[in-house]
């Protein structure tokens, strides 16, 4: 597991002991970067089921203004604190260890215009966080949230599906706020995705 691109290219990341998380592969998330490397350079990044940290700290190495890693387990939360030290991204990158709902919930006036969901597989976790995203508004105007899954799994949401693509057993939605203020910039994302 390492860096794709950006300034900590190459950088070798830790992963969690044990079973309990499930990195993506370094294909899948060079593909999904490729999707939305438009979308990353200034960004304002939540990776809110963060496992080892990757993929906020892959988009902070790629230009992202900073990023609020959310991991409630102790060991994975460890992990994040050392691979954000590792890249050198710390400075950019804020810690929380708690639960998911509850950091949304407090979340306050915060808006993100990159949101980062890759939970356990099964589909109920992913949609109560896009379900609570939603509730506390948390996504900017022109944002996107990515989310994993199993191909299989599925799951409710509010959103507009921007693109869905599939990577072996792995699948990557794209979503956004299904109403925006200028239809050029939403023809615009489509055409990026």
């Amino acid at each position: 597991m390492r860096v794709v691109s950006g300034s900590a290219r190459g950088c070798k990341l830790q992963p969690v002991p044990g079973m309990s998380t499930r990195p993506t592969t370094d294909r899948v998330k060079e593909n999904v970067f490729n999707l939305i490397q438009e979308h990353v350079r200034g960004a304002e990044v939540l990776d809110l089921f963060a496992g080892t940290g990757q993929l906020g700290i892959e988009a902070l190495s790629r230009g992202a203004r900073h990023c609020d890693f959310v991991e409630c387990d102790k060991a994975a939360y460890n992990i994040v604190c050392k691979n954000t030290e590792t890249a050198r991204v710390a400075d950019r990158a804020s810690l929380h260890r708690k639960e998911a709902a509850d950091f949304v919930s407090c979340a306050g006036k915060r808006r993100y215009s990159l949101i980062f969901l890759d939970p356990p597989y099964g589909g109920e976790i992913l949609e109560n966080a896009l379900l609570q995203i939603e509730t506390f508004d948390i996504l900017s105007t022109n944002g996107i949230i990515i989310c994993e899954s199993a191909v299989e799994d599925r799951f409710a949401h509010g959103f507009e599906v921007v693109r869905e693509r599939r990577y072996g057993a792995t699948l990557i939605t794209v979503l956004r706020n299904g109403e925006t203020d200028e239809k050029h910039e939403s023809s615009d994302l489509s055409g990026q995705l």
